[in-house]
């Protein structure tokens, strides 16, 4: 898998941000809920009931009738909200709805940063595992030659087992490499949710570096308007304000209107209209208003302190990354060549006699040194580029 295979695959199957979908879907729901209008309530009554009279009737005979006199009672009433308090409960909601999308844009970022981590050591894994199997081939090929320069006569048999025992130095390392690299795959399978055997599972991509191509001042200006938690920061002062200005509108009151029909004989029917409207003396939401002028000025002051984690984030990833830089430069310029230059032509004066044993064995130690150091700061330089996009909140490297 590549690492947009990777990508997507966590994406589709990650229940953490499965979890966090659903809690977007459920802050869309209370928008329904806040947008929602007052119901109207009914009242019916019926009064003057009787539960001993009696009449009596033309025939002379006693008649039960308790709903002789009774008056029948009918209202209905409905509250009607002023100061556009449904339009800002529903514009609230739908500002926490914005801002758990970007609450749940940044839970991704963190998440897809230690999936990256993972993927990197599974390359780098791989890379190591490739680099210690090449050295015990060309130990391997060495050897061969040494028995056959034995067998003429032209070294000791105590040089060849030297060789021979030095031989299983190579070996630990390339079963050592084995297993770091079954752990690596194990990780990034936990992380992708997938129960696909270590086996049958295994990942591509280019283990190297380059060189970044924005400045510091562009990183600056796109983690300001990429970051996800910087941007629900900014989202929380709207949400704020809007909350502020629903505590004001409810600190109005709200008549309710309401009609009624009844029967009052010798009237078959009558109706009447009423409102109700209560009095704030005491009551008029004073506290909400207090507690949202605040909750503006916390935002605020939270929106100020996210900025400046930006910035000492990109700050800090964009040092960490041209440190990596400085250190790969001589090495892919320089160093593994020169490295691998020794090696040959170490290994070439030894089985014609013209070093010694010992140069041959540092010879075959310094590259393998050089080759794995290499490969860590490849390692360490894919790891602060993506720390660097954790910081910037977007892939500004591949």
């Amino acid at each position: 898998m590549s690492w947009a295979e990777v990508r997507d695959r966590f994406e589709a199957a990650n229940p953490t941000l499965q979890a966090g979908r659903i809690g977007i879907d459920e802050s869309r729901a209370q928008e329904v809920t806040a947008h929602l209008r007052p119901n109207p309530d009914m009242t019916a009554t019926i009064d003057q009931l009787n539960p001993f009279a009696s009449y009596m009737s033309s025939s002379g005979a006693d008649v039960y009738r308790p709903f002789a006199n009774a008056l029948p009672f009918l209202s209905a009433s409905y509250l009607y909200e002023r100061q556009h308090k449904r339009d800002l409960r529903y514009q609230s909601a739908q500002q926490a709805t914005t801002i758990a999308e970007s609450q749940q844009a940044d839970l991704e970022r963190t998440l897809l940063f230690n999936l990256r981590n993972a993927f990197v050591q599974t390359l780098q894994a791989k890379a190591a595992l490739a680099i210690n199997r090449e050295s015990l081939a060309y130990y391997d090929r060495v050897l061969a030659v040494s028995d056959q320069r034995l067998k003429a006569g032209d070294i000791a048999r105590i040089d060849l087992t030297r060789l021979q025992l030095q031989r299983i130095q190579f070996l630990t390392d390339v079963q050592t490499a084995e297993v770091n690299l079954r752990t690596a795959k194990i990780q990034l399978l936990a992380l992708l949710y997938d129960r696909t055997p270590v086996e049958q599972f295994d990942v591509t991509g280019t283990f190297d570096y380059r060189e970044p191509l924005l400045t510091l001042d562009e990183l600056h200006q796109s983690a300001l308007s990429a970051r996800p938690d910087l941007r629900a920061a900014v989202q929380a002062i709207t949400k704020a304000e809007t909350d502020h200005r629903l505590a004001i509108a409810n600190g109005t009151a709200d008549p309710t209107f309401g009609v009624d029909f009844a029967r009052n004989p010798p009237i078959p029917v009558y109706m009447g209209f009423s409102v109700t409207i209560p009095i704030r003396i005491f009551d008029r939401n004073q506290g909400e208003k207090a507690r949202t002028q605040l909750e503006i000025s916390r935002a605020s002051k939270l929106r100020d302190a996210d900025t400046a984690q930006v910035y000492s984030d990109v700050d800090s990833a964009f040092a960490t990354l041209n440190s990596n830089l400085t250190l790969l430069r001589p090495y892919k310029t320089s160093y593994l060549t020169q490295a691998a230059d020794v090696r040959d032509t170490v290994s070439f004066a030894y089985q014609r006699g013209g070093a010694s044993l010992l140069d041959f064995l540092s010879a075959q130690n310094d590259y393998r040194t050089i080759q794995l150091n290499y490969l860590n700061l490849v390692g360490a330089y894919l790891t602060s580029a993506s720390q660097l996009n954790l910081a910037v909140g977007r892939e500004v490297i591949q």
